[in-house]
């Protein structure tokens, strides 16, 4: 299976609509970690069609 990968920041007052925003694009959360300045950032990951 091939995979995209994507990366947003998270903006905390709206974290929760952000998250349910890209997971009705299909998009998977794979981690959290905090920015390079500061902040968090989301990695997401979905199956790429063929």
């Amino acid at each position: 299976m091939r995979w995209e990968y994507a990366t947003t920041p998270l903006i905390i007052h709206t974290t929760t609509q952000i998250l349910n925003s890209w997971g009705d694009d299909g998009w998977e959360l794979v981690t959290i970690i905090p920015g390079p300045e500061g902040g968090l950032v989301a990695y997401f990951k979905r199956p790429v069609s063929n």
